[in-house]
C-alpha cells in the first residue's frame, strides 16, 4: 500500500472493487473508465465493459480515452455496433453493474442530472439524463461517484432524472416498475455510502484516511444514517495505483 494518492484514486480503486469477475459493467465515463481497467488487471479479468456508444471490450484500451468512442476504444473492441444494440443489453437484464454520476444525489440515491432549484426558472440547467435513467431503472445494480460537496448530496434533489430507491419506502422500485436492484453505494472524496438490502436510506460504511465521521456529516446536506460498524476505507494497494497511473501514462 502506498501513503502518497490523490482522493480520485482512492474513488477509482473503490470503485473498482465493485465489480466482480465476470460482470457485464456499463461504464460510462471518467473515473469509471480508469475503474474498469483497475479491475480487468488486478481481481476481475474477466468482466465486460459496456460502452453507450455501442461498444464491447475485454480489455483496457490501448491508450487514454478523452471520451468512450476515442478509436483506442474501438479498435480490439469485442463487439462495435449501435447504441440501441448496447442499450438493449441492459433492457434483457444482462447488466451486472452500471456507474452513473450527477450534479445531486440524495439519502435514497435517487440522481439529478436535470435542473437545480424552480423548474420554472431554475438555478442551474443541466445536460440531462443521457443513459443515465436506463442505467439506473435497468442495470442489476449501480453505483454513483461524487464528489463530497453539501450542495451536492442533499436531502432531496431538485429532479429525480435517475430512479434510486424513490421516497425511500421498502419495494418502492418494484411498486413503480423498476426492473433493476437500485443503488448499491455512493462513491465519495470523503466516503462509501451503502444502501439496505431492498432499498431504502443510505448509510454510512466507511470514511476514506485522513477523514472523520464529523467531517462527512458536516459536508452532507442530510442527517447521516452510521452504519453499525464503521470501518476506514482500504487505501489503494499499489496495484491498483500501477494500473491508475499507467492508463494515465503516469507509471
Amino acid at each position: 500500500m502506498s501513503d502518497a494518492y490523490t482522493s480520485q484514486e482512492l474513488m477509482v480503486a473503490v470503485a473498482a472493487r465493485e465489480i466482480k469477475d465476470g460482470d457485464v459493467v456499463f461504464v460510462g465515463m471518467r473515473l469509471p473508465i480508469l475503474a474498469y481497467a483497475v479491475a480487468l488487471t488486478t481481481h476481475a479479468p474477466n468482466a465486460r465493459g459496456l460502452f453507450e456508444v455501442g461498444l464491447m471490450r475485454d480489455q483496457p484500451a490501448g491508450a487514454f480515452l478523452g471520451t468512450m468512442g476515442d478509436p483506442p476504444n474501438v479498435a480490439g473492441a469485442l463487439w462495435a455496433t449501435r447504441m440501441s444494440n448496447a442499450m438493449a443489453l441492459m433492457t434483457q437484464g444482462h447488466v451486472d453493474l452500471g456507474f452513473i454520476g450527477g450534479a445531486e444525489v440524495d439519502r435514497f440515491g435517487n440522481l439529478n442530472t436535470s435542473y437545480v432549484g424552480d423548474p420554472a426558472k431554475p438555478k442551474v440547467k443541466l445536460p440531462g439524463s443521457g443513459g443515465g435513467a436506463d442505467i439506473a431503472i435497468l442495470s442489476r445494480r449501480w453505483v454513483t461517484l461524487m464528489n463530497h460537496e453539501r450542495r451536492r448530496l442533499v436531502d432531496r434533489v431538485s429532479f429525480i432524472t435517475s430512479p434510486g430507491h424513490g421516497d425511500g419506502s421498502r419495494g418502492w422500485r418494484e411498486r413503480n416498475g423498476l426492473l433493476g436492484g437500485g443503488p448499491a453505494a455512493i462513491i465519495t472524496t470523503l466516503c462509501v455510502f451503502r444502501f439496505p438490502e431492498g432499498g431504502g436510506e443510505a448509510y454510512l460504511d466507511t470514511v476514506h484516511p485522513g477523514h472523520s465521521v464529523d467531517e462527512v456529516r458536516e459536508q452532507t446536506g442530510w442527517t447521516v444514517k452510521v452504519g453499525a460498524t464503521v470501518g476506514e476505507t482500504d487505501p489503494p494497494t499499489e496495484a491498483e495505483l500501477t494500473a491508475i497511473r499507467s492508463r494515465r501514462g503516469e507509471a
